[in-house]
């Protein structure tokens, strides 16, 4: 499994895109991996406070 793993790492870098240009562009709008960066993060908030809501809920019930 290590063997596989390092391969992967070597590869990665041939199977890259070509290198970025250096020139920034006009952005007119949040890219797509953005707002897919952002549901994430918000999933991960709401579905932490969940669980942590059920846990309390739970131990408060015992007291």
């Amino acid at each position: 499994m290590l063997r596989i793993a390092l391969a992967l790492l070597v590869a990665t870098p041939a199977l890259a895109a070509a290198p970025h240009s250096g020139v920034a562009g006009a952005r007119s709008m949040p890219e797509l991996s953005d707002l897919a960066l952002f549901a994430c993060a918000a999933f991960g908030v709401w579905f932490v406070r969940n669980r942590l809501r059920a846990r309390f809920r739970r131990n408060a019930s015992k007291d």
